[in-house]
């Protein structure tokens, strides 16, 4: 009789939960057992570990086996339990000594011929690992990148179950075959991604030899450009509505960019996110610039908010965590998909109850809206003879439900370019790394007043929290207090409108909003025009 017990991790989510890996043999007809709920990938390892074991050189017992994964209670899936398998029937035999993969994590698929296969979800899987105490984990050699991003923990990355044999025993390491070098991509890596998982999204890198999007190529558009630089300062969420062509999605594509870089913490946070939705690019195992997401108008209401069969996958909303969501034609998404943003735009994380379980994902992104102004597009176009009724432009433009558009801080109407514009005749707006700066600036300030708070940016700060503490000039909010009056803003709007005055504040460097501000703010919020902006542009 041989018992020994391995470790390895169950992602729920993004959240991981540490598994006992525990082999038992006993004497009686040679049986494999595995027990703990495992899901479907999982009972199959039965096959794929004995093949392993057996064509890595090492005796399979001939003796009743049952591996138990613990505790039972947790939902287990995936393929990444393979290693931790092994190593506790290799124990079990004493093959190896139980005693040395007691508190080892182990995390990797099995090839039938003993290969370690990178998994998706090493880097929430070590977190997890991290913070239970654990500080040795193995895992695949290709995922080895990600995995030492995780401080404190020791890191050994194998190509094999031998190689993983030979280090538990103090043997020889084997050397194993490399990467094919003719340059065709490595087939184990196929695995970490997968096809059709990213819902549009594009994670902007630095220094790949491209050049990114500029603000500068956008025409005209003061406006719209002025908002852009409004929310990604402040993180407020933004909406732009006007005809075919205007620049909506090329305006969109450039947030990103004027975002600042991902602290340490949410780099780790996007990348887990990232990580388990299979859309991690091999060989980058850090997500340094916010994800941009961008889904077609097609998208169900799993995929925005995240679900499907089984344990819940990341949706649109997870996947642009810590960055921006696009919603291009916004009004010819699901109603009933564009009502379930309403919950993580306020939370900053999403709850999906499932038979399999609770999954809760974080969801703190930018969310733009874009949409044109009716069916044609040419409602708000002069001489062009826009063909749409009133009833349907009415329904059309009904499709994004008031509740949703008051959580929406910015509201532009973006104008036709003109030809000045598009010759470049009334000359180019900033560029992109113009603006950056400043908005680097407005969040530094921002940081700064909200230290020691769970806030970092004005967005993310209750309205009760900004009128006590952190309230606006005196009188500066009396046009904005008049508009709550007369029905032109909610109560919510309105501790959104003081939000959105915070941050044009900090971009003019001012150490709390006045009238100006507000404003500036009531215009970005109603679109009604108060000659705020032309007094702003005369101020700077």
């Amino acid at each position: 009789m041989g018992f020994a017990r391995a470790c390895s991790v169950a992602l729920v989510g993004v959240d991981g939960v540490v598994v006992e890996v525990q082999a038992d043999l006993e004497p009686g007809v040679a049986t494999f057992s595995l027990v703990g709920l495992p899901d479907k990938t999982l009972v199959e390892s039965r096959d794929r570990v004995r093949a392993a074991v057996v064509n890595s050189g090492a005796a399979w017992p001939q003796k009743k086996l049952t591996v138990g994964l613990s505790p039972a209670s947790v939902p287990k899936s995936g393929a990444g339990f393979d290693l931790a398998v092994a190593a506790a029937v290799l124990g079990a035999a004493e093959v190896v000594d139980p005693k040395v993969i007691a508190d080892l994590v182990l995390i990797g698929e099995l090839g039938l011929d003993g290969r370690v296969r990178p998994v998706r979800g090493i880097l929430p899987a070590v977190l997890a690992a991290a913070e239970a105490g654990y500080r040795q984990v193995v895992v695949p050699q290709q995922c080895a990148a990600e995995a030492v991003l995780v401080p404190d923990v020791s890191v050994l990355g194998v190509r094999s179950l031998r190689q993983l044999i030979a280090v538990l025993t103090e043997g020889e390491v084997p050397e194993e075959e490399p990467p094919d070098p003719s340059g065709r991509p490595d087939p184990m890596l196929a695995g970490l991604v997968v096809p059709g998982a990213g819902l549009g999204t594009g994670v902007a890198r630095d220094g790949d030899g491209r050049d990114f999007p500029d603000l500068a190529d956008v025409a005209g558009q003061h406006a719209a450009r002025r908002a852009l630089e409004v929310a990604a300062a402040g993180g407020h969420h933004l909406f732009l509505s006007g005809p075919p062509g205007a620049g909506k999605t090329m305006m969109a594509e450039r947030i990103p960019w004027i975002m600042p870089p991902l602290t340490r913490q949410d780099s780790l946070e996007v990348t887990a996110v990232h990580s388990v939705a299979g859309i991690l690019p091999p060989g980058e195992p850090l997500v340094a610039r916010p994800p941009y997401c961008a889904p077609h108008h097609s998208a169900t209401m799993q995929s925005l908010v995240g679900g499907g069969a089984g344990v819940a996958r990341p949706g649109a909303v997870s996947l642009a965590h810590r960055g921006v969501l696009f919603l291009d034609e916004a009004a010819e998404f699901s109603t009933k998909a564009l009502d379930a943003l309403r919950q993580p735009l306020e939370a900053g994380h999403v709850v999906i109850a499932r038979a399999a379980g609770v999954v809760r994902l974080p969801a703190r992104f930018l969310m733009v809206l874009a949409a044109n102004p009716c069916p044609c597009g040419r409602h708000t176009l002069h001489g062009t003879g826009c063909d749409c009724p009133a009833s349907v432009i009415r329904r059309y433009q009904a499709r994004l439900s008031g509740p949703l558009l008051d959580r929406v801080d910015l509201r532009v109407e973006v104008e036709p370019v003109t030809r000045s514009d598009l010759l470049g005749r009334g000359g180019r707006g900033e560029a992109t790394a113009v603006v950056a700066a400043r908005v680097r600036e407005a969040r530094d300030r921002a940081a700064a007043r909200l230290d020691g708070t769970p806030w970092r940016l004005n967005a993310e700060v209750p309205g009760h929290e900004l009128r006590t503490r952190w309230p606006a000039a005196p009188g500066a909010m009396a046009q904005a207090e008049r508009d709550l009056e007369r029905g032109l803003l909610t109560a919510r709007g309105l501790d959104r409108v003081l939000r959105v005055a915070w941050t044009v504040a900090d971009l003019r460097s001012r150490d709390r909003p006045d009238a100006l501000d507000v404003a500036v703010a009531l215009e970005l919020r109603t679109g009604i025009a108060r000659g705020a902006t032309a007094h702003l542009d005369a101020a700077s």
